[in-house]
């Protein structure tokens, strides 16, 4: 295959974020496709032993496995790497195949973590149940407390992981201080920025050392594949990562990763517009509602952070409407609207956290983290946001709020 876009990093570097996104890490066969290839393969010939042999030894370039490089696959992790402003990306079969990864390749027995307690019902566990199973051991902070992070150093204290905004509370993080922090500490600081992708915030730029992604979300934006992504330094790509998901296998698909390339290149479009949405129907929602949880309206507390930190605030907010029947009674009124567990979608989408994405962390859990009864999360679609407003108005009638 020939590159003949995206092949030289000075040139593709230059390039602003909306070219990068369409046309970044593109390669091209002889035939000179102007879409991506699909390669569909688990392996490869050679035309002699020892050209086999050199790959294997990693003295020259060339695809062996699929497990290890695939061309689809490695035209997605460049383009990812260019967007968030990486110096490389290494795909995965799913976002907390991402977080795993991100997580277990670097910490070992004896090993701290410091971990935000607003995260996914699966990071959670991860930080739960799966570490100390391990002999890695955890403390889970209010990452808005940015005296927290400070307190809980301890000398083996080796990562910082924290979303922002975080899911399904939509705390936000103070990157730059907790990034320098870490840094000060020699910790290495992982972010989970499937919220926001680097269309809307870039935690590299704060200081972050890794970052990681759900590219089911608004990568892909439609609803349709599985894929999970982490950016980091070429080093600790290589390094750290790469001997973990070589040996391990949580590899993202030609397929999914051709359906992300399709995904990226509207990305902008959609998470600009979308957030613009999400504002416009939280403000309609808020004086009907027990709490708003937006970080683009004025009423959460970190609404100046997060317009210093992002360039719009999102799809997805949250809002409590008491308790789990008026809950309930909401989202089953609703006829525009899904209800659904997933988010990013170009479609508006609903679900009751506590019995759905947050379930099996337990009450005690929940609490600690703000997921009550009575919190809805909606991600805000393409649809026109008046016949969104009007759906949302009709079933908060119904469920008499």
């Amino acid at each position: 295959m020939k590159k003949t876009t995206g092949t030289d990093r000075s040139t593709t570097r230059t390039w602003r974020p909306a070219t990068q996104a369409v046309r970044g890490g593109t390669w091209r066969s002889e035939h000179g496709e102007t879409s991506e290839a699909l390669f569909l393969t688990s392996g490869y010939t050679y035309d002699d032993a020892a050209t086999v042999a050199a790959r294997f030894a990693g003295e020259a370039d060339g695809m062996t496995y699929s497990r290890l490089q695939n061309p689809t696959v490695a035209m997605l992790e460049e383009r990812i790497a260019l967007m968030e402003g990486a110096e490389a990306c290494r795909a995965q079969a799913s976002g907390m195949a991402a977080m795993t990864a991100a997580l277990l390749s670097q910490l070992s027995a004896g090993d701290h973590v410091v971990a935000a307690r607003a995260a996914f019902g699966s990071c959670r566990w991860l930080v739960d149940h799966l570490c100390p199973r391990f002999g890695i051991e955890t403390s889970v902070i209010d990452s808005a407390d940015n005296a927290q992070w400070d307190a809980a150093i301890r000398p083996d204290t080796k990562v910082f992981f924290f979303e922002s905004p975080a899911n399904p509370t939509l705390d936000v993080v103070d990157m730059e201080y907790v990034c320098q922090l870490a840094k000060a500490h020699g910790i290495t600081t992982v972010v989970d920025n499937a919220f926001a992708t680097p269309v809307l915030q870039r935690p590299l730029d704060f200081g972050a050392d890794v970052v990681a992604y759900s590219a089911t979300k608004l990568m892909d934006g439609q609803g349709r594949v599985l894929a999970g992504a982490v950016c980091g330094s070429e080093e600790w790509i290589n390094e750290t990562l790469l001997p973990f998901q070589r040996n391990t296998g949580p590899n993202c698909a030609p397929f999914n990763a051709w359906v992300v390339l399709k995904g990226l290149e509207t990305l902008e479009l959609r998470a600009l517009r979308q957030s613009e949405s999400a504002v416009t129907l939280g403000t309609f929602i808020e004086p009907r509602v027990n709490r708003m949880l937006h970080p683009g309206l004025p009423s959460h507390p970190r609404h100046d952070l997060a317009r210093k930190q992002m360039r719009a605030t999102g799809p997805i907010f949250a809002f409590d409407v008491g308790d789990r029947a008026t809950a309930f009674a909401t989202l089953d009124a609703l006829e525009l609207i899904d209800i659904s567990n997933n988010i990013g979608d170009a479609r508006s989408l609903m679900c009751h956290p506590a019995s759905t994405t947050h379930a099996n962390m337990g009450e005690d859990a929940r609490a600690e983290m703000g997921v009550t009864e009575g919190l809805l999360r909606i991600n805000v679609g393409l649809e026109d946001i008046e016949d969104v407003i009007e759906d949302m108005d009709q079933a908060l009638k119904a469920a008499g709020l």
